[in-house]
């Protein structure tokens, strides 16, 4: 018994002692402590990447409303405007061709423009330049409709022009015509035209300055102007080839000017001739054919602190005649141009003429003072008087205005 107990007891033992070693085993150590795993808190489980949402910006409604007012009111302008306004196509010709070579045509030219209705009878409004020695036009309507069209009259010193067209009264929307006098500064301005022949383009701007001149030189050289126009606005609303002839407009979308001229080395530098004058001219251009000017025959520019120092003026304002037209109506009123020249700052001046300071009372700041006065105020025949200072003294001169000269 003893045997077979002690038999068991060392079975068990080594039992024990081999359960013992192997628990041992699965903790000895290998080099570095062991690794504890832990659970990983649910808020640092992996997730799934979620799309960004595209929140809209937090403004006050009140802005939304005045930005949604303002595409609306542009909006509305383009789609009442728009159908009156017409892409005009002029062909020109250049040339006959030489009969004495075989095969040789004529060949022509092509320009485009802009202009819009002005009445139910049919006439359009454009510039002179746009229609001026054309041979052929056809004008295009936004509705696709096309027609010829013939020149009514033409007035190169403003640059308008108005082209009739046999449609409808029905089928004709004139546009209605605002008041420049009542321009500001900083007013929003919308042009409607056919920019490089890109038909029914709206752009926008404001207007830039009142009361600009087109002087002689490259600008009124390439409109087929002989004099200065006075009285431009400028509007950095965009006016490239093609917007001439198309009208510029208000917020209301009346029509304010019409698109003549570009500063082609500036950008948003356009100018348009006032409503106002379109006004006077156009009426004229339907019954006559042409607009006739009053005409006053000299020459001139604005006073600068050199001219005022160098003739030791006693006015620092005023309008400086450069030279009179030999036969015109200034000459035969005794008025002089300058007759010296001399060298200041930098430049030559021509001084010793008249320098003008008032006219009927009203005073000449500027040269383009008298100018606007005359196209506003006056008419062939009429006499003005002239407030002049020569050699030191103030004194009138009376002047019986002429019709400037055609050619």
């Amino acid at each position: 018994m003893k045997t077979s107990h002690g038999r068991i007891a060392v079975f068990l033992s080594l039992a024990l002692l081999a359960l013992t070693l192997t628990s041992c085993l699965c903790c000895l150590p290998t080099g570095r402590r062991p690794i504890e795993v832990k659970p990983t808190p649910t808020s640092m489980r992996p997730t799934a990447i979620e799309k960004p949402v595209a929140t809209p910006t937090a403004l006050p409604q009140a802005i939304i409303n005045s930005a949604d007012a303002e595409e609306l009111l542009l909006v509305n302008i383009y789609k009442r405007v728009n159908p009156s306004v017409v892409h005009i196509r002029a062909i020109t010709l250049l040339g006959t061709g030489d009969s004495k070579i075989p095969g040789t045509k004529p060949f022509y030219e092509q320009g485009t423009g802009s202009g819009f209705v002005y009445d139910t009878q049919g006439h359009i409004v454009t510039n002179n330049h746009v229609v001026a020695d054309s041979e052929e036009l056809q004008v295009s309507f936004p509705d696709g409709t096309s027609v010829t069209a013939r020149v009514v009259g033409t007035d190169p010193d403003s640059d308008l022009a108005v082209i009739l067209v046999d449609l409808p009264a029905g089928r004709l929307a004139p546009l209605e015509l605002g008041d420049s006098d009542e321009l500001e500064v900083g007013q929003r301005a919308v042009a409607i035209g056919n920019p490089y022949g890109l038909r029914s383009t709206l752009t926008t701007g404001i207007i830039s300055a009142l009361g600009r001149s087109l002087p002689l030189g490259r600008l009124s050289e390439a409109i087929g102007s002989r004099f200065t126009i006075p009285e431009l606005i400028q509007t950095d609303a965009a006016i490239n080839p093609g917007n001439s002839g198309g009208p510029l407009l208000n917020s209301r979308g009346q029509v304010i000017g019409v698109n003549t001229a570009y500063e082609p080395d500036a950008f948003g530098v356009g100018f348009a001739v006032p409503v106002n004058v379109v006004k006077r001219v156009v009426p004229k251009l339907i019954a006559d054919g042409k607009y006739t000017y009053p005409w006053l025959g000299i020459s001139g520019t604005d006073l600068s602190l050199d001219y005022v120092e160098a003739m030791k003026l006693p006015v620092t304002q005023g309008a400086l005649v450069l030279r009179v037209v030999p036969g015109g109506p200034a000459e035969k009123a005794g008025l002089k141009g300058s007759s010296e020249t001399v060298h200041k700052a930098g430049r030559d001046l021509s001084i010793g003429g008249d320098v003008i300071i008032g006219i009927d009372g009203e005073p000449v700041r500027q040269f383009e003072d008298m100018l606007v006065y005359i196209l506003r105020h006056t008419e062939v025949g009429q006499q003005v008087r002239l407030t002049i200072i020569r050699d030191g003294r103030e004194r009138v001169v009376s002047v019986k205005l002429a019709a400037r000269p055609v050619d």
